[in-house]
């Protein structure tokens, strides 16, 4: 059997030119990507403006797969969680994130993950494969449907290391912008600090954001957090974040987890800024949601006063994340691992 197109996934000179490859005008590749991409429609015979006899050939050269929602959780601000099956069985996590100014949606870019986070429920899982770009736009117009309100923007801060899986990322990336409209400043890429992948996201010169997940100012205590830290020291790390930043004009921003006793004391806050000095940058910090079968403890609101206060007299600019969908199990992993059990 003949290999089948993914539409999913293909961009629209793309279609086009599928399209034209089977005898058809130019306009019915912008067509197809229309009922994909903005009509969010599941198969191939509901694109009624496409002639009848095109749609069976066009069904028997590609095919438009849809994930299956496996199960899902709302909470009373509208925080969504789904957990989506794939086409091979494999289940990943999706949030939707309804604000009154925005919608926002958490994506996942692989199935589990090799960074193995001490403190995440996904890292517990390991790492099972790379999502397919596809899979990747599958999730944002699975969560559109959730949401009569206009998706507006797109974080990869679900399931997985982006950087890791960077060719399917960036493909997503430019369908969001190019087919989905998106701005490209409202697309955000989360890395727990893969060097080389930053490196290269600073030659694509594009406007989006760039969080890096950084949870510890020196590398003693970072490898223990992040074990895939130990390929990545923070000197080289913070120096391609600068290069970065100068060559964008964007600037990065620094998630930092709290955990109660292991990263959240004032010195660590001031060894942080002191890393940090010279770099355009602002630091996010996360109180750190709970994982059943960890040990880690959210720090306490006067440590997260007083670490905030640190920063900021040593001229970091900091924000601090509005907690979301606590009630829905919204951190990262904790769906899929609860289904699991």
């Amino acid at each position: 059997m003949k290999d089948l197109h993914h539409l999913l996934g293909m961009t629209m000179l793309e279609l086009t030119a599928l399209a034209e490859s089977l005898g058809q005008p130019g306009y019915r590749g912008r067509q197809i990507a229309d009922w994909i991409y903005k009509r969010n429609v599941s198969s191939i015979q509901e694109m009624a403006n496409l002639p009848a006899a095109f749609r069976e050939r066009l069904e028997s050269s590609a095919r438009l797969y849809r994930s299956r929602v496996a199960g899902s959780s709302k909470s009373a601000d509208g925080t969504t969680k789904l957990l989506l099956e794939l086409e091979d069985g494999q289940r990943i996590e999706a949030v939707l994130l309804p604000y009154e100014d925005r919608v926002s949606v958490c994506v996942s870019s692989q199935v589990g993950c090799a960074a193995a986070c001490a403190f995440c429920a996904t890292g517990m899982g390991g790492f099972c494969r790379n999502l397919k770009s596809g899979e990747i736009l599958d999730e944002v117009l699975t969560l559109q449907r959730e949401i009569p309100r206009r998706i507006s923007h797109v974080v990869f801060m679900g399931m997985g290391e982006p950087l890791l899986n960077y060719d399917s990322v960036m493909a997503a990336v430019k369908i969001l912008n190019g087919e989905m409209g998106i701005a490209m400043r409202h697309i955000t890429i989360s890395t727990v600090g893969i060097t080389p992948g930053i490196e290269r996201l600073a030659k694509e010169h594009l406007q989006l954001t760039l969080a890096v997940s950084l949870h510890a100012p020196s590398d003693s205590l970072r490898r223990e957090l992040i074990p895939l830290a130990r390929r990545y020291p923070l000197d080289k790390l913070i120096s391609a974040c600068r290069d970065y930043a100068n060559t964008t004009g964007r600037r990065v921003t620094f998630e930092y987890i709290l955990i109660q006793g292991v990263n959240d004391s004032p010195s660590h806050a001031a060894e942080l800024a002191l890393l940090l000095r010279g770099v355009l940058a602002a630091v996010n910090l996360i109180p750190y949601n709970a994982v059943p079968g960890l040990d880690f403890k959210r720090s306490s609101d006067a440590a997260v006063r007083k670490f905030r206060r640190v920063l900021e007299e040593r001229g970091i600019t900091v924000s601090q994340r509005a907690e979301r969908g606590r009630s829905v199990s919204a951190a990262c992993g904790q769906l899929r691992r609860r289904a699991a059990e």
